[in-house]
């Protein structure tokens, strides 16, 4: 699905026949150049047991390929969902050796039109993650799945989540108590959104070029239009923006600063000007890259300053240029992977 911000159909076909949408951001979607590429599978091998044994919330594993000797695709059956949900997962150095030992936990989440395999396509987490005594996992969130579970009844994202999921991962890896979370775009939210609900889940918690706060117009607009061309309906998701307000107020991290309090804050944005790291990309993709970005800033400044005043400890990188791409994310990626791991630690 290839999604169009200018109203003209002829730059939607321009668009849809030089770039890949890779995540759904505030202000557009993501549209970016990527190569193609090949996922290898395996079967699984001795390291994971496959049978289906239920987790105490009924979610079970019914499928675990190896891609290499610590990544792992399951398929996780879903109680909540309905329905079956992939999950990639990068298991820690000592995982196989130290069989007695639990490990904490790193959740990553991916944008809007993307999905669970796109930060081990686009970035190179798998050898940052090479030394680290850390269970990376890596979930598919849906196109425009917004991280919730929905006012019409499902899809139930954030029961799978945080719930189902998070009781998985210390039933069947080994998972303790000691997480983080981080997203981009769309996922960015999602770790906002899942770190105000559910306080005290996650240590950590890491938003790249995400919208911060649901009462802005220009959000409510944009993510209407770019739902509405999913073929979502925003009331779907958290009911009508008048009649249940309360719904929409609960899942705005910026209408909820003091839920952040005892968790480490982290926000990043670009300025939406293309840069060297742009190089290659289309003069289409430049456009809609620079406009996802542009109005970011000023939000997240907004939102971080908001939560200063109640006493969350927050940082942030605000940074010029810097498009809505995935060369920004994966250098953002490396800034904070230092403090990830010390807070996990």
């Amino acid at each position: 699905m290839y999604v169009d911000i200018a109203p003209d159909p002829r730059w939607y076909t321009m668009l849809t026949s030089r770039a890949r949408l890779t995540g759904c951001s505030l202000l557009a979607c993501l549209l970016l150049l990527t190569p193609l590429y090949g996922t290898a599978t395996a079967a699984a091998g001795d390291g994971v047991e496959q049978t289906s044994r239920s987790a105490d919330t009924g979610a079970r594993i019914t499928a675990v390929s190896e891609l290499d000797a610590r990544t792992l695709d399951m398929t996780v059956r879903s109680r909540a969902m309905r329905s079956s949900v992939r999950v990639r997962v990068i298991l820690p150095k000592s995982w196989r050796s130290e069989r007695r030992r639990t490990f904490p936990v790193l959740y990553m989440l991916h944008g809007g039109e993307d999905d669970y395999t796109s930060w081990t396509r686009e970035t190179d987490v798998e050898a940052l993650a090479e030394n680290s005594e850390v269970l990376v996992v890596m979930p598919d969130g849906g196109r425009h799945g917004y991280y919730s579970d929905w006012y019409v009844g499902t899809p139930r994202w954030e029961t799978f989540h945080t719930v189902e999921l998070v009781r998985l991962m210390e039933r069947r890896f080994r998972a303790n108590s000691s997480r983080a979370v981080l997203g981009l775009s769309m996922g960015g939210f999602g770790a906002l959104n899942y770190a105000a609900r559910h306080r005290g889940m996650y240590r950590y918690v890491a938003s790249m070029s995400s919208y911060v706060d649901l009462d802005e117009p220009s959000v409510r607009y944009l993510l209407g239009l770019t739902s509405a061309m999913e073929g979502v309906d925003l009331k779907q998701v958290w009911g009508d923006p008048k009649e249940r307000d309360d719904i929409w107020r609960a899942h705005n991290p910026a209408a909820r600063p003091r839920a952040f309090r005892g968790t480490k804050v982290h926000l990043s944005a670009g300025s939406g000007t293309p840069g060297p790291m742009d190089e290659g990309h289309s003069f289409p993709v430049l456009v809609v890259g620079s406009a996802a970005e542009t109005a970011l800033p000023a939000s997240v400044k907004r939102f971080a300053e908001s939560l200063r005043s109640v006493g969350v400890d927050v940082s942030t990188n605000l940074y010029e240029p810097g498009t809505h791409s995935w060369p920004y994310w994966q250098r953002e990626l490396h800034l904070i992977w230092p403090t990830v791991m010390k807070e996990l630690s």
